[in-house]
């Protein structure tokens, strides 16, 4: 693997190191230790004095981060529509989107599901909102939180600049801070310590979006990324330690681009995208796409074993899952995982068109499934938004679960509703509401996300917020039970606290 540097965003020897990055050593700053006499005694006693000082510059860097004062998430909306529904889609994305992946991971060696969300400067619906990318995490032991960690302002509004995590081996936490296109700047940070999220070093500065860093175990880092020229191109890149990074490798480009959704199946990496067709682009996303490695990307499969040479360019490609243009339909992908066989199962929408309303409905739930021999396709129900996303658990029993805002909400055909929590107990040809986790909501709730590694009693994080004007946005998270939706708390006048019981 030939070497490929990022460019660093560490501040240059002799300037002021910035907040929680450590200051390096510089030769300038460390003569030769070589000599004697009185020259060496002086030069000995300077450096002493020197390492001093800059240890206390350095320690006052390594300060912990500013904290915020409760958990609130950013109002984002995207395409004016001049209609009742006032945007293309809109509302509390403090979780948004699905292609930024995972935001949340549970620990066993920590107990403690560590999450990471796009919070905001503006405590009420008037307030300006610039986007905070902020962490934290669940105590399982003690079931309190701590008072978020503010990493950085990503001084924008925009909600597609949202935070991605992992954790490596020896458990450092690393944060990927996406950006929309190339307007503004990328970043890598890691934490200073383990299993903390008090302090954090900023590894590398470059230009990234729709972020979805796996770490393997053992291995390190496989990073599905996109980079915008001429439309939406997928890539990868990896690395041992997530300094140095291989060469960023071209996954797919088909036409005008393409979203992928992705997820780790042991060391296996797996990766579903759709299409932009043109002229249209986006707005007319089509089709399914599956890719998986087994050996660190060195060489990509199909989900028959059939090896591909990437980049993936043409719509007719053997990674082809299901070819929605013959149906005249949009996919909004959600969510992809993998049934104890290790077979993959897709999770997606299906709507008519991009715009919100109840003209392009039905907008179809719908799983496929590899059965080993071809795709199997199921529907389960359906919603009132292209861009109500929920997240797809398939469970060491076998239970499929569900959970997602497909219930009508206050906002009706806007993003979200009311979450509901679904099972299916034969592999998705027949499914069960058997929750209703919110009712009587003020806002919709939407981007259910399921953590890597999900805990029992931290399973699907979300957001609300108003579909049509903006508002305040809380986060909630809710268990595998579904008997219980807590709150994260909006306004905390201690360092932790245990979040309330919502519904």
């Amino acid at each position: 693997m030939r070497s490929f540097k990022i460019p660093l965003s560490a501040n240059p020897p002799l300037t002021p190191p910035r907040r929680g990055t450590p200051l390096r050593g510089h030769p300038d700053l460390f003569p030769s230790s070589e000599g004697s006499g009185v020259g060496s005694f002086r030069k000995s006693i300077l450096l002493t004095v020197l390492v001093a000082l800059l240890m206390a510059v350095g320690n006052a860097a390594a300060e912990p981060l500013p904290k915020d004062d409760g958990y609130r998430g950013i109002w984002y909306c995207n395409q004016g529509t001049k209609d009742e529904y006032k945007f293309k889609y809109s509302g509390g994305m403090a979780t948004y989107p699905q292609q930024h992946a995972p935001i949340a991971i549970y620990s066993k060696a920590a107990n403690k599901t560590f999450f990471c969300y796009g919070g905001t400067t503006g405590r009420d619906a008037g307030d300006k909102q610039e986007l905070l990318h902020t962490v934290s995490y669940f105590d399982h032991a003690t079931g309190k939180v701590p008072r978020p960690t503010i990493l950085l302002n990503k001084q924008t509004s925009d909600a597609h600049d949202n935070p991605t995590m992992s954790i490596d081996d020896q458990g450092y936490i690393w944060i990927f801070s996406s950006s929309h296109g190339t307007s503004r700047p990328s970043f890598i940070h890691r934490s200073a310590k383990p299993y903390s999220v008090e302090e954090f070093e900023r590894v590398q500065e470059t230009n990234f979006s729709y972020a979805q860093p796996w770490h393997i175990p053992n291995r390190g880092f496989l990073f599905f990324l996109t980079r915008y020229a001429s439309g939406r191109n997928l890539f990868w890149m990896t690395s041992a330690d997530g300094r140095d990074w291989s060469e960023p490798h071209k996954l797919a480009k088909i036409e005008m681009g393409d979203y992928q959704i992705s997820w780790p199946n042991g060391d296996r990496l797996a990766t579903a995208f759709d299409f932009h067709p043109a002229p249209a682009g986006l707005n007319a996303r089509a089709n399914i796409y599956y890719l998986e490695t087994r050996d660190f990307g060195k060489t990509w499969q199909t989900v028959d074993g059939q090896t591909v040479s990437p980049p993936i360019t043409a719509t007719n490609s053997p990674a082809l899952v299901y070819d929605s243009r013959a149906e005249n339909k949009l996919v909004y992908l959600k969510d992809l995982n993998f049934d104890a066989t290790g077979r993959p199962v897709i999770l997606f929408l299906t709507s008519k068109g991009f715009e919100p309303g109840p003209e392009n409905g039905p907008r179809q739930w719908q799983t496929a499934r590899w059965t080993g021999k071809q795709w199997e396709f199921r529907s389960f129900t359906t919603s009132l938004n292209n861009y109500d996303h929920g997240s797809l658990y398939i469970e060491a029993g076998g239970t499929w679960r569900v959970i997602a805002p497909t219930e009508r909400g206050p906002q009706p055909y806007n993003p979200g509703g009311e979450t509901a929590m679904w099972t299916s107990s034969n592999r998705g040809k027949t499914w069960k509401k058997v929750k209703q986790l919110t009712h009587d909501s003020q806002r919709n709730h939407s981007y259910a996300r399921r953590p890597l590694n999900a805990h029992p009693d931290f399973y699907a994080l979300w957001a609300d917020g108003h579909g049509r004007q903006p508002s305040e946005s809380f986060l909630y998270f809710t268990n595998r039970k579904g008997d219980h939706v807590w709150r994260l708390p909006e306004k905390m006048d201690t360092e932790f606290a245990k979040p309330e019981i919502a519904w």
